[in-house]
């Protein structure tokens, strides 16, 4: 019987892949066996990444991209497929933190930049990986959402907003392009150990433990266990599962 975790030849993209939850699963899809595209607007770091997997006997580029501009991302896929000839699975995962401030009090500067990258950058990065993989007739998208998606949370209008956008545009997608065989779904993490969640306390280290305290599994999640399920997402064995946003978030919303 196959694995259906086996991930041999198949070509996976990442976006926000420099560190964090992105990098994880870009590396989680290396082992499984898939040449892999690693995305971000850091370049130097994004770089040192990719060539931390060839030196682990990985197929793994590195491409600059400000998923909030359009001919950025577009130029991410073209080389994506000028590379490896197409592209199997992605994980738009890039992604921003809002200032923290009541919605009255916050700017239009910072929503334009939480929404752009969150929101517009997903809608972005898809459009242009749908065209490749419509051609092929099959593949698997990710997107990124959050607990943030289910509900609302103080001070981040701006987040909460972009990730609720992610879910609705994840599910509309998933109806347009499902029997073109392109499966599409997203991930929802909670508290996940990573510089985006430490920046939401302002680096206050005692702050972030408390809030992973109180994570019903009593402590924050990993990124590999995000890359573990993004993995299944794109894999056959998930091949049913459509236009779902799957919450992996240790009991955070059940309470």
């Amino acid at each position: 019987m196959s694995n259906p975790l086996d991930f041999s030849g198949k070509v996976a993209l990442f976006t926000g892949a420099a560190t964090g939850m992105g990098l994880a699963t870009a590396r989680a899809f290396a082992e499984a066996g898939a040449n892999v595209v690693l995305a971000d607007y850091k370049e130097e770091t994004v770089k040192a990444a990719a060539q931390r997997l060839v030196a682990a006997g990985h197929k793994a580029i590195a491409v600059r991209c400000d998923v909030s501009d359009d001919a950025q991302v577009a130029a991410m896929v073209d080389r994506t497929v000028a590379e490896f000839g197409r592209i199997d699975a992605a994980f738009n995962n890039a992604g921003v933190m809002a200032h923290i401030a009541p919605t009255a009090d916050s700017t239009r500067e910072d929503w334009d930049r939480v929404i752009g990258i969150n929101l517009r950058g997903v809608w972005s990065c898809m459009k242009h990986e749908l065209r490749h993989m419509e051609r092929q007739g099959a593949g698997a998208i990710v997107n990124n959402a959050s607990v943030g998606a289910l509900t609302g949370n103080p001070g981040i209008a701006s987040y909460i907003a972009s990730k609720h956008g992610v879910v609705g545009l994840t599910r509309t997608a998933a109806l347009e392009y499902v029997k073109k065989g392109i499966r599409v779904n997203a991930v929802n993490p909670g508290l996940i150990d990573t510089q985006v969640a430490r920046d939401v306390v302002s680096g206050n280290e005692q702050a972030y433990e408390d809030i992973a305290k109180n994570v019903p599994i009593g402590r924050a999640g990993k990124p590999e266990e995000i890359a573990s399920t993004v993995l299944w997402l794109c894999s056959p064995g998930a091949s049913y599962v459509v236009g779902h946003a799957l919450t992996v978030d240790g009991g955070m919303t059940v309470v």
